[in-house]
């Protein structure tokens, strides 16, 4: 056998190892996530790692466009492209083989994907997803349902301080578009509403008052309603704000506590998303835990494409979610000693217990039970696990 060299186990940027316990932390909370889902009505598809890229890359695939993985099927000699977000092929799966089930349709996965790049604060290029996506329903109490389903199962796997802003990423273009705003102009007055820049944004001709209020409408929502409610807003931008406020107002009716955020000029990461959007952040954590919105199934250019069959829907990121849930109390795991027949071991599994078996006899059974990591140990004619001191 070669001797190790400690250059083989460098890993390219942005990929890590999972290792224990955090491992099993991490499959645990997808797993109680999912059940949550599944408690309320959302079926589990599991689609596969790598497609076709005409596939993988049409409708709102097109946004993930520059982060896939591409490579030669060798085959079909056809180009291939690894997911770099799990939504596109829910709605693949939504537009062909689920065509026919009946709307609404309610879907939920989990699995891993892959990017080429990361971001600033989250510079990982590997993580699971978790999602939902409820297709076929264009009512605000879908994107109310969404939101507080994304909630619960952040709320259910320990999370705490759960914040969830909402967005409304058509509204810029809805306004551009009403006041004839286009080419050089539409991009730099996009990139000072980025960058919060009242400077350009209020110096803009015709708009410029207009934008300088939204900017200002970035808050608590009950605030931000009341003065969103007081802009003249164009008509298409009008609609997207009846949208936010009725679903606010379902929201706070199933969870009055849960606390809601409005910026309705953030855009970044909602390129594909038709409507309301919004992102959940948690106190302490120093990045979102996940993302959603609305958007269209088998629709063209995205914001203010109107075909294609409505959805909405969310993802949580695994890795992010890990670091803001609470370490859970330490397992139950008990050594049981080479001596003890194999059905004491069987019997304490019975009962939840971990069970680590000694393969050799040991002087010092307490010592080797420290030693691989047990709480526990099974003491020679004892029925019950001692605990360790």
């Amino acid at each position: 056998m070669d001797s190790f060299v400690p250059e083989r186990a460098l890993l390219p940027a942005g990929l890590h190892d999972l290792l224990p316990p955090d491992a099993e932390r991490e499959a645990a909370l997808v797993e109680h996530a999912m059940g949550v889902f599944r408690a309320h009505g959302y079926e589990r598809v599991k689609p596969p790692l790598v497609e076709f890229e005409e596939s993988l890359l049409s409708g709102v695939g097109r946004a993930w466009s520059l982060q896939t993985f591409r490579l030669l099927d060798p085959e079909s000699q056809r180009m291939m492209g690894v997911r770099a977000d799990m939504t596109l092929q829910v709605a693949r799966l939504a537009m062909s083989r689920l065509a026919n089930a009946p709307r609404p349709l309610r879907l939920s996965y989990a699995g891993e994907v892959l990017r080429v790049g990361g971001a600033q604060l989250s510079p990982e290029r590997q993580f699971r997803q978790i999602g939902c996506e409820l297709i076929g329903s264009l009512d605000p109490a879908a994107d109310a349902e969404i939101v507080l389903l994304a909630a619960s199962a952040l709320t259910e796997t320990g999370v705490r301080g759960l914040s969830i802003d909402l967005n409304l990423p058509t509204v810029v273009p809805s306004i551009f578009a009403a006041y004839g705003i286009t080419g050089d102009d539409e991009r730099q007055l996009a990139a000072a509403l980025a960058h919060r820049d009242t400077k350009i944004a209020g110096a803009a001709p015709k708009i410029g008052p207009l934008l300088l209020a939204l900017l200002d409408v970035a808050g608590p929502a009950d605030a931000a309603i009341e003065k969103l409610a007081r802009i003249d807003l164009p008509q298409g931008a009008q609609a997207a704000r009846t949208w936010l406020v009725e679903t606010v107002r379902l929201i706070r009716m199933a969870n009055p506590d849960l606390k809601l955020t409005i910026d309705p000029l953030e855009r970044q990461g909602f390129e594909y998303q038709t409507g309301l959007s919004f992102t959940v952040f948690a106190r302490g954590a120093r990045r979102e835990l996940g993302r959603g919105g609305r958007y269209r199934i088998g629709g063209g250019e995205p914001n203010l494409e109107l075909r294609g069959e409505p959805a909405v829907g969310f993802s949580l990121f695994a890795d992010a979610v890990l670091k803001a849930a609470p370490a859970k109390a330490p397992l139950r795991r008990v050594y049981v000693p080479a001596a003890r027949p194999p059905a004491d071991a069987a019997a304490l599994r019975k009962a939840g217990w971990i069970t680590v078996a000694g393969l050799d006899a040991v002087d010092d059974p307490v010592s080797e039970a420290k030693r691989l990591g047990c709480r526990y140990v099974l003491d020679s004619g004892s029925a019950e696990p001692r605990p360790l001191s």
